[in-house]
């Protein structure tokens, strides 16, 4: 099932994180279906567009901060905000783990911020909670596939920090009727990916192997299973859960497949036609792992017809041809 033309025709959207990985993909859907897209952008920032170059000029750029509550209030009454999704976090779990208060401060106080601004703007049609797999955490082999109804272990500050946003979300919903939606979607991945998150680490060092750059891999864990979906499946998701699922519900974004590492890796080299050569980095290993990620998407599916659609194969040859053109181009 694909998001309805006629709801996001001329629909008020406001994104956070427009700019980044997912943020840009979810403009350029909105944007295709007519809606009217709106971010955020710190006052006197500069750069950091390039991944909204296919929709340059179509989507607006308002001063906003989710350390600010006043500026994100300001951004919605200024546009006339009917929907607001919030991506805005830091999403690199290796680098909760090195700077965990940062970490809470922007994902937990931001969130906050957040809720608290559509508290006042109390015109809100929907929100959108962009939750995180991670937030399952430590789960047992036989809790998998993992249902919505799973309990949370999160095993990392970043996990932590989206428990703590899914579970405001659950709370305004209830004390203040905030119309939120939340999702928690597994990994996904797919051009525009930043560098440091390892489908775009593989593939970027694929490319140098392929070019003769580098002569082997260096990665961390290459056992950890990962239920991978790529970004533009997930935004979709995104959309049909604001149009067609239950507010104060939560929904699992998965593929229901899990792939290890090394296979990632193999995935890669076919498509680099180069040979796997590994070494492990004990620098890249992480503190504490989950090692396996692998989710139901059902619920979803029942409720509003979530399908994933893009197979991983095409996502990671996507990604590879994107890792290699930045290369070549030396960025």
């Amino acid at each position: 099932m694909n998001p309805t033309a006629q709801y996001w025709k001329g629909k008020k959207v406001l994104i956070t994180g427009l700019t980044g990985f997912v943020g840009s993909w979810l403009a350029e859907k909105l944007v295709e279906l007519d809606a009217d897209v709106h971010g955020l952008v710190r006052r006197h920032a500069a750069g950091g567009f390039d991944n909204l170059e296919r929709v340059k000029g179509r989507v607006k750029m308002t001063d906003g901060d989710l350390s600010d509550t006043g500026s994100l209030l300001s951004a919605m009454k200024k546009n006339d905000i009917q929907v607001v999704f919030h991506l805005g976090a830091q999403s690199f779990v290796p680098y909760s783990f090195a700077a965990p208060i940062d970490t809470y401060q922007h994902n937990i106080m931001g969130t906050a911020n957040l809720l608290e601004a559509v508290r006042i703007y109390d015109r809100l049609e929907r929100m959108h909670f962009a939750g995180s797999s991670e937030e399952y955490g430590l789960v047992r082999p036989e809790e998998t596939p993992i249902t919505e109804d799973n309990p949370l272990r999160p095993m990392s500050p970043y996990a932590l920090t989206k428990v703590a946003g899914d579970l405001m979300c659950w709370t305004h919903f209830k004390a203040y009727k905030i119309p939120v939606v939340r999702t928690r979607a597994f990994n996904h991945t797919g051009p525009r990916r930043g560098d440091t998150f390892v489908t775009s680490t593989v593939t970027r060092q694929a490319a140098e192997v392929k070019h003769g750059s580098r002569k082997e891999f260096e990665l961390g864990n290459l056992d950890a299973k990962r239920d991978f979906s790529d970004a533009r499946d997930i935004i979709v998701g995104y959309m049909l859960a604001v149009e067609k699922g239950e507010v104060g519900d939560v929904y699992n974004l998965a593929s229901g497949k899990a792939y290890s590492i090394r296979e990632l890796v193999d995935i890669a080299c076919r498509h680099a036609g180069v040979k796997p050569v590994i070494r492990q980095d004990p620098a890249r290993m992480r503190p504490s792992d989950v090692p396996l990620l692998l989710g139901s998407f059902k619920k979803a599916h029942e409720k509003f017809g979530y399908e994933p659609t893009i197979p991983f194969e095409k996502t990671i040859a996507d990604l590879f041809a994107y890792q290699e053109q930045k290369m070549l181009a030396g960025k």
